[in-house]
């Protein structure tokens, strides 16, 4: 018996805001259209692998991305061990404690996202065991991670970050983004997602963009669902450095 395709492939990593806004949005669609999304694997430090970190972006980001890799390992081991079925919870523990927290909690702490101490409990929630923190530093999961990357990036192109959406696999259309600061809820959810399926969907469409972003609706910058965040310019998939 084989199985469907899914409706969506969403590939994410865990340490990217915009990508867990854009994923939240999009589980606000899948529940009211009863899609089935697959998630996959893309790691911001593989695909910025050539790029001189001290000089293109702010100091923590290095850090950042390779927190991020090293959760995706844990991702990885846990679907090759439990099922591609578990990353949907993992995933939602993965946002839930790096990003649902008070900005002192998490964000502010150096080190201490995608450590044991940090991803132990984020197992837990998942329901999966604790001891597939051990994959943190198992590198030899990168060879699959950076496979899904490359993946990614052959059906969008290269200049782009997180998240990769592509609806309709194995030849419906893929994008980056799109990027949301706010969370749209229930019917707006749906009318955003049929407004992006149907420019993506345009032939020949390539790009529409701006680089100035609010700070999304996240606990961990002190924004709730209730703000607007502070506007900020963004260039090359970080905050301009201010000068």
């Amino acid at each position: 018996m084989t199985t469907p395709d899914p409706d969506l492939l969403f590939w994410f990593d865990p340490v990217c805001p915009f990508a867990w806004m854009t994923s939240r949005w999009v589980q606000e669609v899948v529940a009211l259209r009863e899609y089935s999304v697959e998630w996959r694997f893309i790691s911001l430090r593989q695909l910025n692998a050539h790029v001189d970190y001290d000089t293109h972006f702010p100091p923590e980001y290095e850090e950042g991305h390779t927190a991020g890799l090293r959760m995706l390992r844990v991702a990885a081991k846990a679907q090759a061990e439990h099922g591609k079925e578990c990353l949907d919870a993992l995933y939602t523990a993965f946002g839930t404690h790096i990003f649902d927290v008070a900005p002192d909690d998490v964000m502010g702490t150096r080190g201490f996202i995608g450590s044991p101490a940090h991803v132990t409990p984020i197992l837990e929630q998942a329901g999966l065991p604790t001891s597939l923190v051990d994959a943190l530093d198992d590198t030899s999961f990168d060879a699959e991670i950076q496979a899904s990357t490359d993946l990614a990036l052959s059906l969008t192109g290269k200049d782009v970050g997180t998240p990769i959406i592509q609806f309709q696999p194995p030849d419906g259309v893929a994008f980056f983004g799109p990027v949301i600061s706010r969370l749209p809820r229930g019917e707006d959810a749906v009318r955003l997602w049929d407004a992006v399926i149907e420019l993506a969907s345009f032939p020949g469409f390539a790009e529409m963009k701006r680089s100035l972003r609010e700070q999304p609706q996240l606990r961990a910058f002190g924004v709730t669902e209730a703000d607007v965040g502070r506007q900020e310019d963004w260039h090359a998939g970080s905050r301009r450095l201010k000068k």
